[in-house]
Formats: C-alpha cells, sequence, structure tokens
C-alpha cells in the first residue's frame, strides 16, 4: 500500500493556509518543507508556532533542509508535528537527532539527490524512515531525477524500512519509484497545480 503526503513548501503563512485548506477535504497528512537559507539558498517559513492551530486537522510531518536540525525538533513537536526528517548533510550528531525526535513522535533521515546510501551511519531499525530526495533539495517544481531509482534499489537490499521521496512526483515517476522499492511520496505540484486537487491525489493513491 502506497502513501501519498501533499508536500508545502512556502515563504508565507497564508499561501500555506491556502494550501492547507486546499488538501483538508481529502488528505489527513502533509508534509511542511522548512529552509533557513543555510542549507541551500532558498529559504522558508519558521514560524512553527503558527501550524499548532492545525494539529489536530492534521498528521505534520516536518522536512527539516537547515542547518543543525537538532534544535529545531521540540518547537516543532510543541506545534504539533509528529514526524520529524533531517538531512544528514548539515546534522552535527545523528544519534542525537534521533534521540530527540523519538521522544516526540516519528524520526526520519533525509538524503539530498547527491549523497550516498552508504552515508548513513547509523543502524536503521533505530529510526522510522528514510527520506530520498529525487530532485535537488530547495524548490518545488523541479524534474524527477532518475539516478533516485538506484539509490531506491541499493536501499531496499539492506532494509525494509519505510523509503519515502520527494520531488517530482507524478503518475509515471511514482510508478517507476515503487517498482524500485519506494512506498511514500510527497507531491507537490502534481497536486496544488492540479485544476482538480482532490483528483490528482485520489489518482496517484490508486496507482499500487
Amino acid at each position: 500500500m502506497i502513501d501519498i503526503i501533499p508536500g508545502i513548501l512556502e515563504k508565507d503563512f497564508a499561501e500555506i493556509e491556502k494550501k492547507l485548506q486546499i488538501i483538508k477535504p481529502f488528505s489527513k497528512k502533509v508534509h511542511i518543507d522548512f529552509l533557513d537559507g543555510k542549507f541551500c539558498e532558498e529559504k522558508s517559513f519558521l514560524d512553527f508556532a503558527q501550524f499548532s492551530k492545525y494539529k489536530d486537522d492534521f498528521f505534520l510531518e516536518a522536512h527539516l533542509m537547515v542547518e543543525d536540525p537538532n534544535q529545531y525538533i521540540k518547537p516543532l513537536a510543541n506545534a504539533g508535528f509528529k514526524r520529524f526528517l533531517g538531512h544528514i548533510e548539515k546534522m552535527g550528531n545523528l544519534e542525537e537527532f534521533i534521540a530527540k525526535g523519538q521522544i516526540f513522535g516519528e524520526v526520519g533521515l533525509a538524503l539530498d539527490i547527491d549523497t550516498s546510501v552508504e552515508s548513513i551511519s547509523i543502524n536503521f531499525d533505530d529510526i522510522d524512515t528514510v527520506l530520498l530526495m529525487s530532485v535537488k533539495a530547495g524548490k518545488s517544481g523541479q524534474e524527477f531525477l532518475p539516478e533516485v531509482l538506484e539509490k531506491i534499489r541499493l536501499l531496499r537490499q539492506i532494509t525494509q524500512i519505510t523509503i519515502e521521496i520527494d520531488g517530482g512526483i507524478n503518475e509515471e515517476t511514482l510508478i517507476a519509484s515503487r517498482k524500485a522499492g519506494a512506498q511514500r511520496f510527497v507531491a507537490t505540484s502534481a497536486i496544488f497545480q492540479s485544476q482538480d486537487p482532490m483528483e490528482s491525489y485520489e489518482k496517484l493513491l490508486s496507482l499500487n
């Protein structure tokens, strides 16, 4: 069974709320991108407390494209986030991030498109998911990079952990990623640039 999570990357909370209202009728989960301008040039909305009003409406997943993601876990948890995905490229202490994340919910490690699976130096039993970027982290609307498929296959050979894919997800790329071994997919443009977001979401969800 695959899992589709609408993804939101915005600099303005009003735009985030517009998208939350769009998906509220059909999705109980949402993936929020946080960028601090240090991990990459882009920066997003970073006032976590604003999300607390939605903690009963959605399972909130935080994708931390930031320097030292450890520092963000507690304030995100206070706002109602339940899953924390931190990029290992800017993570000082993997064990600390995992331990802190487990206190408040689910925790996973994220790898940018150029980062190898071998860079994960911890036991996969200690985390809930691995997120693989299928584009260069930082911007929505990019095209899916097929080199991620080999990373999915490699990861699936060594662990049965949930593999989440983020970037350029549409019907074609979802099917290819699912066949390689991924189970969870972050859909952004495929949903929010659609004339019928609910129909697009349900179509992706049906691609088992």
